[in-house]
């Protein structure tokens, strides 16, 4: 398949590295030349930076960029690409936003968090798929089928609640370890101590029921406790931290008593 990325961010990024070894990048897209060139390199691809550029014989375009600029570029591309299956990757925005501006509107959203420094395991990464027509869902599942061992045919309302889910099973629990981390350099503590703690608590979380592996003050309800490290913040002057601390334990208290 010849396939062209709109995008050369992290995502773009791990995407045309994996589909390169199946299938032919035609083409990186991005405003900005030195990234677009920057991937175009390592996937053997045309970088361009006007959409004008695009080629028309690409089989499938995986718009890849921010969430909020969903919506301007397919508005962008699809005078130049008129018969061409466009995909984006989000997990938020709806099939919706593309059909409204092309026939042929489809979603591969990966289920991930992606750092440029770091390898994804794609077998193991759910994708989810979705399209307008019934031939590009089979297309776009074949193709997600190549990549990974769990893929998922998901309308936009059920993606958009995992995104939700993502939201709080990721991007929150990162900035619990990174305030975790912030309360231990204050008083020059080794943060790897938390190491095995927090893999423990992760491999409890994906093997059992998170409400019954819940431990802490909160949990049982230990307001002396709970007193102290409230007064450890107010004394380290960390206003930001009381204030989710003390809403976290609410909630726990409440979920379990």
């Amino acid at each position: 398949m010849r396939i062209t990325l709109i995008g050369a961010g992290r995502v773009a990024t791990h995407l045309a590295m994996v589909l390169q070894l199946q299938h032919q990048i035609v083409q990186i897209f991005s405003r900005d030349l030195q990234r677009a060139e920057t991937l175009a390199d390592q996937v053997n691809a045309q970088a361009i930076t006007e959409l004008q550029q695009l080629d028309p014989q690409t089989d499938l375009v995986i718009i890849a960029v921010s969430d909020q600029a969903i919506s301007s570029v397919i508005q962008a591309i699809t005078q130049y690409l008129p018969d061409n299956l466009i995909v984006h990757t989000s997990g938020s925005t709806d099939l919706a936003i593309l059909e409204q501006k092309h026939p042929r509107a489809g979603v591969l959203y990966p289920l991930q968090t992606f750092s440029f420094e770091r390898a994804v395991n794609w077998s193991e990464t759910p994708l989810f798929v979705e399209a307008v027509q019934a031939q590009d869902l089979t297309l776009l599942t074949d193709l997600a089928n190549s990549l990974s061992q769990r893929v998922y045919q998901y309308s936009s309302t059920q993606r958009l609640t995992l995104h939700l889910a993502a939201v709080f099973a990721c991007n929150f629990s990162n900035y619990c370890y990174d305030m975790a981390k912030q309360v231990v350099d204050a008083e020059q503590v080794d943060f790897s101590l938390l190491y095995p703690l927090i893999l423990e608590t992760a491999n409890k979380a994906t093997t059992n029921n998170p409400k019954d592996m819940q431990t802490g003050p909160a949990m049982r309800g230990d307001q002396n406790i709970l007193n102290m490290h409230r007064q450890l913040l107010v004394d380290s002057n960390r206003t930001d931290l009381q204030d989710i601390y003390r809403l976290m334990s609410e909630s726990i208290l409440k979920r379990h008593h």
